[in-house]
């Protein structure tokens, strides 16, 4: 069980969205019981596969991106506007920016 627990740990850091993005997103603070991380992809520019816990995603600028949860999952459109603040269940997902400007998101992840 143990071992189990350790191999889910090491997948899970592998996909940890502050390492696989580095360039896109940036720690802004955290304790134990949230993390809370800066998120701004340029036009263009991809985050590759990676992680988050649920949590709650403040939108920063109007953003029009694609995401898909697996290699072998479509690509699904997807629009955010300025102001939104939802909810987000545990994911595991890649995305794109196709739009003109930078996207810009504060995602509050809980542990």
């Amino acid at each position: 069980m143990l071992l189990a627990a350790l191999r889910l740990t090491a997948f899970q850091d592998d996909l940890d969205s502050l390492k696989v993005c580095h360039e896109t997103q940036k720690l802004v603070f955290e304790n134990g019981f949230v993390r809370v991380i800066d998120d701004s992809i340029p036009p263009g520019a991809a985050e590759p596969r990676h992680r988050h816990p649920h949590g709650v995603v403040i939108t920063l600028a109007d953003a029009e991106t694609e995401t898909r949860t697996s290699p072998d999952s479509p690509w699904r459109k997807g629009t955010s506007k300025f102001g939104n603040v939802g909810w987000s269940e545990p994911t595991v997902h890649e995305v794109h920016n196709i739009g003109t400007q930078p996207t810009h998101w504060i995602r509050i992840d809980l542990k």
